[in-house]
Order: C-alpha cells, then sequence, then structure tokens
C-alpha cells in the first residue's frame, strides 16, 4: 500500500473533480507549475472577501487584517526554511525574479573583470542568463562544472573549478529537466572552504524534501510558490541577515525607504528594504496556506510516497521498448524525462494529452542539459502529491497506445 493516500490527496484539490465524480485527469506536469488544493483557494478568496487592503500604512481593522495575514506568511515560511530570522525572508515573484535580484545586488557588489562565477551543466535558464548578462556587465567568466551520463554533477570537476577568482557560487538543489538531486551540502562546504558564498535554486526541491537552510548553511536560497501549490506571482528569496545587509536595493518605490528628499534617500531594514511597492499579499497568504497544507501532510511521508512512485515508475518505463530515460541518478525524484525511438517528443506530448496525459515536452528552459545528451527535446513526467501509480500505469498505456499508432 502507498505511504500517502493519494487519492484522499486528490480529492482535496478541484481540478481533478466534475461534480463529485474525478474527470480522469492524468497531471504530470507538475514540475512546471503544481494544482492548487481548495485550502490554498478559500485562503486567496477568503483575504478578499473578508480582509483586503493595502499592508504596512493603513492605521484601520481592514489594514491591520491584512499586514498579519501577509507577514504571518512570512513567519511561515521562516519556520519552512529553519531560517534564523523572518527578516531573512524577502517576497519576490520567483526564482527568476529572486536570482536577478541577487545577480544586480549580491554580484555588482561582488564581482568584476576578470572574476569567476561557478554554475552547473544541469541549470534551469534563470540559473544561466542573469549571471551571463552579469559577465557581460563587469567582464566577470562564467564557469560550468559538468555532468556525467546518468546526470549526475561530477564534483571532482566542480572542486577542481573552484579557486580564488570564484566570487560567487548558484546550484540548482535539484534539476528540473532530470530529477537528480545535487549534493548541495557539500557544494557549500567546498565553496566555503575558498570564501565563495553559495546560492540555491530550490525551485523544484521544496515542494519534495524538506529543507533547512541553516543545517545546509547556504548563503542564499531561491523558490517559486506556484511549484509549491501556492499561487503564480509570489516566490521566496532567502538569505544571510549579514550578506542582506550589505546588498543595495535593487527597486526603488513604495515601502523600501526609510525617509525621501531629492537631495537623499535612506533605506528600510530588512526585508522591506527588497520589497518595493505594493507586493502580492494575496500570492503571499496562499503561500503560507499551502505550506500549512504541506507540513499537515508531513515531509516524510511526501519524501517517502515520492521515492515509491519513483521506482514504480522506472520498473514501468524500462518496460516499454525503444523508450531511453534522460537523466537516471540514483538520487533523483519522481520525475521522468525520456525520448521514444523514431517519434519527436512533441508527438509524444500532443497524443498522449488526447488521452488526458498532461505531461511537459521540449527543452525546459534546460537547453544545455538537451545538448549533453545530444538530444533535441524531451518528454518530461513530473509528479506531485496527488499523483499515484494509476497516472503511472495511465502514462505507459498511452504510450503503447501512441507506440502502435506510429508502428513501433
Amino acid at each position: 500500500m502507498s505511504s500517502l493516500q493519494t487519492w484522499n490527496l486528490r480529492a482535496d484539490f478541484p481540478i481533478f473533480q466534475t461534480g463529485e465524480v474525478d474527470n480522469g485527469l492524468v497531471y504530470l506536469d507538475s514540475g512546471a507549475s503544481a494544482q492548487k488544493p481548495q485550502i490554498v483557494i478559500d485562503a486567496v478568496n477568503n483575504l478578499y472577501t473578508n480582509s483586503y487592503a493595502n499592508i504596512h500604512r493603513g492605521v484601520y481593522k481592514l489594514s491591520e487584517d491584512a499586514t498579519r495575514l501577509y507577514e504571518g506568511s512570512r513567519e511561515k515560511v521562516r519556520h519552512f526554511l529553519n531560517a534564523r530570522h523572518s527578516r531573512e525572508i524577502i517576497f519576490v515573484k520567483g526564482t527568476t525574479e529572486a536570482i536577478n535580484l541577487l545577480s544586480y545586488t549580491l554580484g555588482q557588489e561582488r564581482v568584476g573583470a576578470g572574476d569567476e562565477i561557478l554554475i552547473t551543466h544541469m541549470e534551469h535558464h534563470s540559473n544561466i542568463v542573469p549571471w551571463q548578462l552579469l559577465c557581460q556587465r563587469t567582464g566577470a567568466n562564467l564557469k560550468v562544472a559538468p555532468i556525467n551520463d546518468v546526470g549526475e554533477l561530477d564534483m571532482e570537476a566542480f572542486g577542481d573549478l573552484l579557486g580564488p577568482q570564484t566570487k560567487l557560487v548558484s546550484v540548482a538543489h535539484v534539476s528540473n529537466a532530470l530529477g537528480t538531486i545535487n549534493p548541495v551540502k557539500e557544494i557549500v562546504a567546498l565553496a566555503h572552504a575558498q570564501g565563495t558564498p553559495v546560492i540555491l535554486d530550490g525551485a523544484q526541491a521544496v515542494p519534495h524534501i524538506p529543507v533547512d537552510v541553516q543545517d545546509l548553511d547556504c548563503d542564499f536560497y531561491v523558490f517559486s510558490g506556484h511549484k509549491l501549490y501556492a499561487p503564480t506571482g509570489i516566490g521566496v528569496l532567502y538569505g544571510k541577515e549579514d550578506l542582506l545587509n550589505n546588498m543595495p536595493p535593487y527597486e526603488g518605490g513604495g515601502d523600501m525607504i526609510e525617509s525621501v528628499t531629492f537631495e537623499k534617500t535612506t533605506y528600510a531594514q530588512l526585508p522591506a528594504r527588497f520589497e518595493a511597492g505594493t507586493p502580492n499579499i494575496a500570492g503571499a497568504v496562499g503561500l503560507g496556506a499551502a505550506i500549512d497544507y504541506l507540513q499537515s501532510i508531513g515531509f516524510a511521508t511526501i519524501e517517502a510516497h515520492g521515492q515509491e512512485l519513483k521506482s514504480y515508475g522506472n520498473d514501468l518505463l524500462a518496460s516499454v521498448p525503444g523508450l531511453r530515460q534522460i537523466g537516471t541518478a540514483a538520487n533523483k525524484l519522481a520525475l521522468f524525462s525520456f525520448v521514444l525511438e523514431g517519434i519527436h517528443p512533441h508527438d509524444v506530448g500532443t497524443f498522449l494529452a488526447g488521452d488526458n496525459v498532461a505531461v511537459r515536452t521540449g527543452h525546459h528552459c534546460a537547453q544545455p542539459v538537451m545538448e549533453r545528451f545530444q538530444v533535441p527535446a524531451t518528454t518530461r513526467a513530473s509528479l506531485g502529491i496527488y499523483n499515484n501509480k494509476a497516472d503511472l500505469e495511465a502514462l505507459v498505456a498511452a504510450i503503447g497506445k501512441l507506440r502502435k499508432f506510429f508502428g513501433k
């Protein structure tokens, strides 16, 4: 029996229901964006229905209520990541904005001509392009640690690339294209031995595995709410307080100031300094509700269920003739990227959609990974807490029909 009663959890997500009857949707694209449980939808609806006003400014009850909910969510994120202080939690639009913020603040302060920024070959474009832009602005060099044939980071090569010119390290906790879980604690220790701060992209990690930023000792950790069963347009940048305090503002505007004159502006303390303008209040409240929901299930249960589905999925896909998995690291999530001999991934995705099986096809914003494995694209099935073995069986059955259609 599954370690997680997924059909009970599936009932928590309205999109899987048609009235009281399951509509047969097999959703296998949680790596792109997860579906939302009713508790999150209700939290956002309740805010707009009963407690909405702008925050931090009003002295009337609605504003005080909205502020309490918004800042309450910040505290939930602090506890979720085990950060030391809630002022180390910055609300942003998502992972992409968080990394861009760091490239324009921390990066601009630390990186100059001839310096190096170290990433890996498995990064999402949002953890490549901002650093390329920083290199163009400063004359720095981007270094890339290689991955092996099963999609694991070559740690020996990573260590060799770390040197006195390495000013920043930015690495995915989990690869979005391969599902590989990187040895991030070891990465942090190696970088810190060189005096180099580390940014971890946790977008794919936080929905599946517990994260303790104090235990990891990472300097920054970033993630997006929409992959964590929360609304779109909300994300988190965690940073160690001393580093955040030494970073210049990213945007100017309301709420990030202490005082403004035409001659001089002084800036607010953390976290307000990095939250200019009216924030995504409802998104933050929804993120807090999503965290409450996941913690009520328990990450030990979530993680065990994911590993069970990974093993079951590997066995099922191994039985499909002509199917080759891309990314077979021993330590990975229940995320399956694959190619089918003689059938383009876009055709796979289109055909499977006809059977109500939703997968992702393409390069997954990780074109260097595709080049590394010499494929134009893959089909990716990425699982969430609402998935179960029946979903994987439906995937393989639909692939079987597809192969017959193409005469394979």
